[in-house]
């Protein structure tokens, strides 16, 4: 869904320290995005609904604890939800 330079700059993260951890945040994404709401990339690629949603879940994900939690769910609740809908309009 992201390269790795992508997830970085997402995450605002120099170097390469972190990158397994990054890695295996950003191939969860995918799955992540089918089982909530059903949608999967096209040929097209992913919409631009999937790659806010994944640059929300990737921030939450990696620094967990330490982001504001409560207003990135309701944000990527609300992404999830158009992303449903998106899904079903295809």
């Amino acid at each position: 869904m992201f390269t790795m330079d992508e997830a970085r700059n997402i995450l605002r993260i120099d170097g390469t320290d972190n990158d397994p951890e990054i890695t295996a945040l950003v191939a969860a994404l995918p799955d992540y995005l089918y089982h909530a709401t059903g949608y999967r990339a096209t040929n097209g690629g992913y919409s631009p609904v999937a790659l806010t949603a994944g640059r929300f879940l990737l921030w939450q994900w990696y620094y967990g604890e330490n982001a504001d939690t409560d207003k990135l769910q309701r944000v990527i609740d609300c992404l999830l939800k158009a992303l449903s809908a998106e899904r079903e309009l295809r």
